[in-house]
């Protein structure tokens, strides 16, 4: 089975950055685009997956893809999946940057890469020359090293301080002009009703390989190494379905994490970063697809994160991974499984369960129909004489109990304040309080009355002297 679900086309200008390790190419990424996305370090190998980003310049849109540093040895760790994940960037790109550091001068890795370039007749490329901090630096430019790569004249910049990057995105439209390559006016208007989701998961849960599966195509690198992922990676897609007999088409902002654990195994400046930015990215998306490794028993780490998902009010669908690898599969034990999930989780009951293989794609095409239906319960307002009816019907089902003090609360009324998480204000009155178990009571009954599907719901007490 199959969803009716496409990669969203950048149709802007592609620019990709290529480079050896360590010439700057991610802090050149982070400043044109303005963000500090990508991880910044010395360490070589800091990027591992091509980042993307877009850069707005007089007007005019860049789609910009960072990728990795290439060292040309085999037996360095990922160098052949950053290698096909170069020339997958360049394939999509529109003009290459080939990045060299101005201070190192040329090395034979910029030989090497140089020689690939040239048989790209097709993609103009521009040799960028970074770290040109100071005159005395420029000077080194005009050797002869520079020029045997047969790129044409080095465009000095330095990434760090801003010199002359917007002069180099001047180049590059000009380039684009000369070339006839399109270029887009930037969107006057934001994508409306984009939903952002991100795959959180324990290191080594097969967060990569789902992400990949859903977005069917292998953007991401997928290895037994803990923490192959560094820091989050984004991408576009449209996903079509139908509305009784109008075709919606949804736009979708798929992200994959690093793997998150506690602190006090966290090894490194480099890992503490990529989970920082993978916190961050829980905080500004509508739903988190929580992964657990269904071949495995739920660990520390499963119940830290349930812990910090709980704390976020977002809308969750938790993912049993690896279920290709169950022995028993039967929807008995299915059933087994998910009551020890909520036994596990039982502050995310409102989550839906679905059974997955990042591996062979088993049960993704499900997770599709349930992120729509999640969406569409979190953004779901209740008319308020639909509340009014619904605290009559409960409060004569089931009496109000008191909290603290001897007054039995009397409830003045129910109203709804926020949706996306939908929150909802319960009025008491004064002198007087509701017991914890009665807003759970009320809570469970809103959600099955209103159908709150895979969403948390947020209840506020305010008492009034009326």
């Amino acid at each position: 089975m199959t969803t009716n679900m496409k990669q969203t086309p950048t149709n802007t200008l592609t620019v990709a950055l290529v480079g050896r390790v360590n010439v700057g190419k991610s802090t050149l990424f982070n400043a044109l685009i303005e963000s500090q996305k990508a991880i910044v370090s010395n360490t070589p190998g800091t990027t591992r997956t091509s980042n993307e980003g877009d850069c707005i310049w007089r007007g005019k849109d860049v789609h910009i893809i960072d990728t990795g540093g290439l060292t040309f040895e085999d037996e360095v760790l990922f160098e052949k999946e950053i290698l096909a994940q170069s020339k997958k960037a360049m394939k999509q790109a529109d003009i290459i940057l080939f990045i060299t550091d101005a201070k190192t001068g040329v090395l034979p890795q910029e030989k090497t890469l140089a020689k690939h370039l040239r048989r790209i007749t097709e993609k103009p490329v521009i040799l960028v020359a970074n770290k040109v901090d100071n005159k005395r630096i420029a000077a080194t430019l005009t050797t002869p090293d520079w020029y045997k790569l047969g790129l044409g004249e080095p465009f000095p910049i330095s990434a760090v301080n801003g010199r002359n990057t917007g002069d180099l995105l001047d180049h590059i439209f000009d380039l684009a002009k000369e070339r006839n390559i399109s270029t887009k006016d930037t969107a006057q208007e934001p994508i409306k009703n984009n939903i952002t989701i991100s795959l959180i998961g324990k290191p080594n849960v097969g967060k990569s390989s789902l992400f990949n599966q859903i977005i069917k195509e292998n953007k991401v690198i997928v290895s037994d190494v803990a923490h192959t992922t560094r820091e989050p990676y984004d991408t576009d897609v449209t996903y079509t379905h139908k509305v009784g007999d109008e075709e919606i088409v949804q736009p979708i902002t798929f992200i994959d994490t690093a793997g998150i654990r506690r602190k006090s195994r966290v090894k490194g400046k480099l890992e503490r970063e990529g989970i920082g930015k993978s916190i961050n990215t829980v905080d500004d998306s509508d739903i988190i697809l929580f992964t657990i490794d269904g071949s495995e028993p739920i660990s520390s780490q499963d119940m830290q994160l349930g812990g910090l998902i709980e704390k976020r009010s977002k809308s969750v669908i938790l993912l049993i991974n690896k279920w290709d690898l169950a022995e028993d599969t039967s929807d008995t034990n299915r059933q087994q499984v998910k009551r020890m999930v909520y036994s596990y989780f039982p502050h995310l009951k409102f989550a839906e369960i679905v059974f997955v293989s990042g591996k062979s794609g088993y049960g993704v095409h499900n997770i599709f129909p349930i992120i729509m239906q999640a969406w569409d319960a979190r953004h779901t307002v209740i008319p308020q004489a639909a509340l009014n009816n619904f605290l009559k019907q409960v409060t004569q089902k089931h009496r109000p109990s008191r909290g603290k003090g001897t007054r039995h609360p009397r409830l003045l009324g129910l109203k709804q304040i926020n949706s996306a998480p939908p929150i909802f204000e319960v009025i008491v009155k004064y002198r007087t309080s509701l017991h914890r178990s009665y807003m759970n009571y009320m809570e469970n009954k809103l959600r099955e009355q209103f159908n709150f599907f895979a969403t948390p719901i947020v209840i506020k007490l305010t008492k009034s002297k009326k």
